[in-house]
């Protein structure tokens, strides 16, 4: 497994998730609400971190379960990180940051930090990638 590329791979969804939630604030959210547009969000998001963990997941070179697991629990560590650390600089209190974690409330930011971790082990299925091979059927 290359973690060099897990992580430019993680750096291209956080690049690809910037820009899906400026287009959701600017285009989405003015139309339907903002729990709304949060919530569908949520299912765009994880269909853009699922179509960049298929197309990348040969690349990073992670085959077995435990190595697929550990690249999602990466990019999940990492993204959280993000998440909290743009919400400091945008000058939001920890309280609104932690609002979108709110599942009683609506908000779905946990399902997409469970697909997240989730996102390479799902990827290296439907690709053909990882544990469930054996020597006997690679011929």
């Amino acid at each position: 497994m290359n973690w060099r590329r897990a992580l430019l791979v993680w750096l291209a969804i956080v690049v690809a998730e910037s820009v899906h939630g400026i287009i959701r604030r600017l285009f989405v959210l003015p139309v339907i609400g903002e729990l709304p547009a949060h919530q569908a969000g949520m299912f765009v998001g994880c269909l853009i971190i699922f179509v960049i963990a298929c197309a990348s997941i040969r690349w990073i070179g992670a085959r077995s379960t435990p190595e697929l697991l550990t690249v999602g629990a990466v990019w999940m560590i990492l993204m959280a990180a993000f998440e909290v650390g743009l919400g400091y600089a945008l000058g939001y209190p920890l309280s609104r940051i932690l609002h979108d974690y709110n599942i009683a409330e609506g908000r779905l930011m946990v399902i997409g930090m469970i697909f997240m971790l989730l996102a390479p082990l799902l990827a290296a299925k439907v690709r053909g990638i990882g544990t469930h091979t054996t020597r006997n059927s690679q011929h």
